[in-house]
Formats: structure tokens, C-alpha cells, sequence
């Protein structure tokens, strides 16, 4: 699928670990799976900052409280999680906010790579594939969401999501259709 980059955001140790599920997890590396035979690009997306966050305003609900918990946090909570087996030829953006364009490189490398078309993956649901998915709209992608490789801490806001938010903007289909979409 010429100009087509799968992202796989938020997918890092730590969140993973809060608000994955196996079921997630094995769609979206199915997901990298297919994408990969396929040479479709794959961008790894996380959240980071420097040590001591100074990216990060204390007026920011989101990502103020962070700080503290990032001090204790385990070496390796930001990586990406091991299970995508993420080499030294992988894309990995690391972004400053909630969206993966936010604070990041993501549109010049969608651009250089000369990508219209998104297929989201992400944790979670109601941030970062939400953001993401509204920004790349606003900057003109064609769209799709991997609906089981998509997760959430909220149940309900997931499914909102999925079935009713999302279809404004984007195909929403499960990993196993978009692999067999691909041919």
C-alpha cells in the first residue's frame, strides 16, 4: 500500500503496563507483523521528556503530575515494549504531548516518506489515538483505526469512541480485516 505508515502509539513499557491487554498488545504486533511483509512503514510513537520534565508546565493537568511519578519510574518504562522487537532500522518518534504530532518530527517524516494514508494503533483510545486521529484529519490523511489494537482504561469511552466518534473520520476495522484488505 503505497503511501500508507502504520503508527503504533504509546505502546512503551509503562503504559503498556497500566492500560494494555494482551488482547491489544497481540493485535497490535500482529498489526507490525503485516505491515512489516508488506514494506508498509511502521512509526513506533512515545511520550518522553528530559530529565526533570521541564517540557511540561505545571498549569498542564495532563502531564504536571508526571514528574514525580517519571522520578520513580523503572529504567526502560518509556521504551518501546519489547514485544514489537523495535531494531535499529525502526522509526522511533518521541513526542511531548498527547497527539503523536505534538512536540515531535511525525509530519516531516510523513512527509519524507511520502505517506497520506494512517492506520492508527494506540494507548490509549480517549488520548492519543484520539488526538492523533484529529490532528491527521485536520492535516488531510486518509485514515484508519485498528479498533483491536486500540485500548483503554474506560471501557465505555472506548466503545463511544470506536463506534460513534471515530467513523466520522476514519475507517474503523479490526487488525484481521486491514491484513486481509492488504492482499
Amino acid at each position: 500500500m503505497a503511501g500508507t505508515a502504520l503508527l503504533v502509539m504509546d505502546y512503551q513499557n509503562s503504559i503498556v503496563d497500566r492500560l494494555g491487554s494482551e488482547e491489544s498488545l497481540a493485535a497490535a504486533t500482529a498489526a507490525v507483523s503485516a505491515a512489516r511483509e508488506r514494506r508498509i512503514p511502521v512509526l513506533f510513537v512515545r511520550v518522553g521528556f528530559r530529565p526533570g520534565a521541564p517540557e511540561v508546565a505545571s498549569s498542564n493537568r495532563m502531564f504536571s503530575g508526571m514528574r514525580d511519578r517519571m522520578g520513580a519510574q523503572a529504567p526502560g518504562a518509556a521504551d518501546v515494549h519489547a514485544a514489537f522487537g523495535v531494531g535499529d532500522d525502526d522509526i522511533v518518534v518521541t513526542k511531548l504531548r498527547v497527539s503523536a504530532f505534538a512536540g515531535s518530527d511525525l509530519e516531516v517524516l510523513l512527509r519524507g516518506l511520502e505517506v497520506r494514508d494512517l492506520v492508527l494503533a494506540g494507548i490509549a483510545t480517549s488520548g492519543v489515538v484520539l488526538s492523533t486521529l484529529r490532528q491527521a484529519a485536520d492535516l488531510d490523511f486518509g485514515l484508519t483505526v485498528l479498533s483491536d489494537a486500540c485500548a483503554d482504561g474506560d471501557p465505555e469511552v472506548h466503545r463511544v469512541l470506536l463506534e460513534k466518534v471515530f467513523p466520522r473520520q476514519a475507517d474503523v476495522v479490526t487488525t484481521a480485516e486491514w491484513t486481509v484488505s492488504l492482499g
